[in-house]
C-alpha cells in the first residue's frame, strides 16, 4: 500500500516526460501572440543618434528580426531574410541582440543588409520583454500593433513559403 502513491507518481512523470518528447520545441507557444508589441525605445544601429519605437509602425505589418553577429544561426537565416526583403511585403526592422554594435555593423557589411534598419539592444532587455528564447527569432507584428505570429530559430526557405509570407500577405 505505501509503494503506491510512489509508484502512482513515477508513473505520472513517464507519461509527462513521453508526452513532452513528442513536442517539438520549435512550436513554443508565445505569450505575445495577439498581444501589443512590447515597447521599446532603441537607438538605430547606423545612426545611434536617432531611435526606433514599435508604435512608430502603427497602421503598418512589420517584422522584428532578431540576431547577432555571433550566431551561428543567424547566418544560416540571413539570405533566407535577404529573400524576404527583397519580396518587399514589409519593413523588415533587425533587433542586434547582446551585440557590441561595431560587431553588428561589420557583420552587415561583410554579409549585406536586409534590414530597413536595425537597432541596438545590447544589454538585451528588448529582447526580454518580446520572450526572445536566443536568435534568431522573428516575429510579424499586424497593421493594429499585435504580434500575430513568432519564429523560433533560422527561418528557413520552408517555413518563409508556408508560414511567414503567407502571414505577412493575410495582414496586408
Amino acid at each position: 500500500m505505501r509503494f503506491l502513491l510512489p509508484l502512482g507518481v513515477f508513473v505520472l512523470l513517464v507519461i509527462l516526460l513521453a508526452i513532452g518528447l513528442t513536442m517539438d520545441p520549435k512550436k513554443v507557444p508565445s505569450p505575445l501572440i495577439g498581444k501589443v508589441a512590447p515597447a521599446f525605445d532603441l537607438p538605430l544601429l547606423h545612426n545611434e543618434s536617432l531611435t526606433f519605437s514599435p508604435d512608430k509602425y502603427k497602421g503598418q505589418v512589420w517584422v522584428l528580426s532578431v540576431w547577432a553577429s555571433w550566431c551561428v544561426s543567424c547566418r544560416a537565416e540571413h539570405k533566407v531574410i535577404t529573400k524576404l526583403a527583397d519580396m518587399e511585403l514589409a519593413d523588415i526592422v533587425g533587433l542586434n541582440y547582446k551585440d557590441q554594435p561595431q560587431d553588428g555593423r561589420r557583420w552587415l557589411q561583410q554579409f549585406g543588409d536586409p534590414y530597413t534598419f536595425s537597432v541596438i539592444d545590447q544589454d538585451g532587455r528588448a529582447g526580454i520583454d518580446w520572450g526572445v528564447y536566443g536568435v534568431p527569432e522573428t516575429f510579424v507584428i499586424g497593421k493594429d500593433g499585435l504580434v500575430k505570429y513568432k519564429h523560433i530559430g533560422p527561418v528557413t526557405d520552408n517555413s518563409l513559403r508556408d508560414e511567414v509570407v503567407p502571414m505577412i500577405k493575410s495582414l496586408l
